[in-house]
């Protein structure tokens, strides 16, 4: 098993915040090289962080950033970021798909476009930035791809919650295990993560209840180095998996999870409902 991801050219959908941002720092302080597909080019009034300000703290990490303003919904800004990848670091060895859209609203409230946002961006992006990068990923030593979703749970709790939201992520999954099955004699491997509990991030905080669920959430260094075990995993080896993240930390020996509280105290403490698995 590799050691280290120094070299390693990691191509990301989203990354300027949050969790994809927290893996690509991960990465990056191995001296990886990070390319961001992403669309925020200027400050949200309510968000922070831009794809351009995210580079700059991939570099102060010691990883080389290759910022590219585009849509991951876009095919031509697909087919840009990979050739662009490829130009500038000579290949691609993992793929991450981050970029995904969330709205819980129940099926009555929830938006036609809406609805085809999350199809177009969860589903849709994932299986376009990972078919576009294949060719390439042949050529790695040990490709990945990666995808941020659940593994599948057909519960009413998960179901019923929020069916065009779970339907969306249902199909990152989907995706990712297909492209499993499909690639496995190319040696690329394909997994899913998910946290059993909820991370500390914009999404969380303004979706989910404000200051309670941030208190119930964990830091999305929790997932950037859950995601840092898998990518260090042989891909022959280890692929097809809807993987937990507490579960990846807990096999590679990390069991004492109270540095990513997100505030003081446990997430055990003031667990929210447990939709999410």
């Amino acid at each position: 098993m590799s050691q280290s991801l120094g070299g390693k050219t990691v191509l990301m959908s989203g990354g300027s915040r949050g969790i994809g941002l927290a893996i690509a720092l991960r990465a990056a302080a191995d001296g990886a090289n990070i390319v961001l597909l992403a669309k925020t080019d200027t400050p949200h009034p309510r968000l922070e962080g831009t794809v351009h300000t995210a580079a700059e703290q991939i570099r102060a990490v010691g990883g080389r950033a290759l910022p590219i303003v585009g849509d991951v919904r876009n095919d031509d800004d697909i087919t840009e970021a990979v050739l662009k990848a490829q130009g500038e670091f000579g290949g691609i060895d993992i793929v991450i798909n981050n970029a995904s859209v969330i709205d819980l609203s129940r099926t009555l409230e929830l938006q036609p476009k809406k609805y085809d946002l999350m199809q177009d961006v969860n589903v849709r992006g994932t299986f376009m930035l990972s078919r576009a990068a294949v060719p390439i990923l042949r050529e790695s030593e040990n490709p990945h791809i990666l995808s941020l979703s659940p593994p599948l749970n057909i519960t009413p709790a998960w179901l019923g919650a929020h069916t065009g939201y779970t339907l969306a992520k249902f199909g990152m999954t989907m995706v990712t295990l297909g492209l499993a099955a499909e690639f496995a004699e190319d040696g690329i491997a394909a997994n899913t993560l998910w946290p059993r509990t909820t991370i500390a991030t914009a999404a969380v905080q303004n979706l989910l209840g404000g200051d309670q669920a941030m208190a119930a959430s964990r830091t999305p260094e929790i997932y950037a180095d859950a995601a840092y075990e898998v990518l260090m995993r042989p891909a022959r080896e280890y692929t097809g998996h809807t993987l937990i993240v507490e579960d990846v930390l807990a096999d590679a020996g990390i069991t004492d999870l109270s540095g990513y509280a997100a505030v003081s105290g446990t997430p055990e403490d003031r667990m929210l409902p447990d939709i999410f698995l």
